[in-house]
């Protein structure tokens, strides 16, 4: 997927978006929550799983030729109005400007994707979120990277944190940064910095353009479920239940699109292809 040009977000600087109250209850009902009384740390693990459970990691966008935004208003209207999902950028930003109308305090902070050789990604490869409570605990959520913790990690916490997901563990690197693994496997390294949403533009487009990012050259849609996970690779779906895999073909456009609707709640009149023919062998 090649255009003329990167797109545009926010100018720098500018305020992040105010949910209003109807905003905000549209959002909890899409992802089957109640508005919290207050904005504390049990709220927020609740939150994080629901959202996890409700709105797909996806990058459909890329491969139906439409324009990924990154402002805040037009990823509302994708996520909550028109019940899609997104990659990090898009659904982390979304749970961001719902956190804040629940009365968190929430920033973006920058990552780079640890890679099968132990070397981190380019700069802005990932969004996460810092969220603070109303009690100041400080908690890393993350609701954009696919199969990872189910619920938000302890921001401030360097030993293990156990979670239905795997092991967990933050560390500070020599540089000051830090690194989120998995089970012992490294998965992305974080700076503490907060940044803009715009600052993340470059990254974005990086993800829908690029030949060396896995997102162009695959089809991708999954979220967590109560018993594990599904993920569809048009035509492959996947489903795990209580770590035993099922793999198989979905049999033509029909079952397909059934799929989307009956499994993701996405209705879609046209298919998404990949345009380079490549897809990955196991988009797990």
């Amino acid at each position: 997927m090649t255009t003329s040009e990167p797109p545009t977000s926010e100018p720098v600087g500018a305020e992040p978006f105010a949910a209003d109250a109807t905003t905000v209850e549209a959002y909890l009902r899409r992802i089957g929550a109640r508005r919290p009384e207050r904005a504390d740390a049990a709220a927020l693990r609740e939150l994080h799983l629901l959202h996890l459970r409700a709105v797909p990691f996806e990058n459909l966008s890329i491969h139906l030729g439409e324009p990924v935004v990154l402002e805040e208003k037009a990823l509302l209207d994708k996520v909550v109005g028109a019940r899609r999902g997104g990659f990090c950028y898009e659904v982390n930003t979304a749970f961001a400007v719902l956190l804040r109308g629940l009365g968190y305090e929430v920033a973006l902070l920058q990552g780079r994707v640890i890679g099968p050789h132990g070397k981190p990604g380019i700069p802005y490869d990932h969004m996460a979120l810092l969220v603070e409570t109303a009690e100041g605990e400080r908690w890393l959520a993350d609701v954009g990277f696919g199969d990872h913790s189910h619920f938000p990690l302890a921001f401030d916490a360097r030993d293990d944190q156990e979670d239905p997901g795997g092991v967990f563990r933050i560390a500070e690197t020599a540089d000051g940064d830090l690194d989120v693994s998995r089970d012992g496997k490294p998965q992305y390294r974080l700076e503490p910095r907060p940044r803009e949403l715009a600052d993340f533009a470059a990254g974005a487009w990086y993800h829908q353009t690029s030949p060396d990012s896995h997102f162009p050259r695959s089809l991708i849609c999954s979220r967590l479920t109560e018993e594990g996970r599904i993920t569809l690779s048009a035509p492959k779906l996947i489903i795990r239940v209580h770590g035993e895999r099922e793999e198989r073909v979905l049999d033509g456009d029909d079952e397909v699109r059934k799929a989307y609707r009956e499994l993701f709640g996405i209705e879609l009149d046209v298919l998404p292809a990949v345009r380079s023919g490549i897809l990955n062998s196991d988009p797990e």
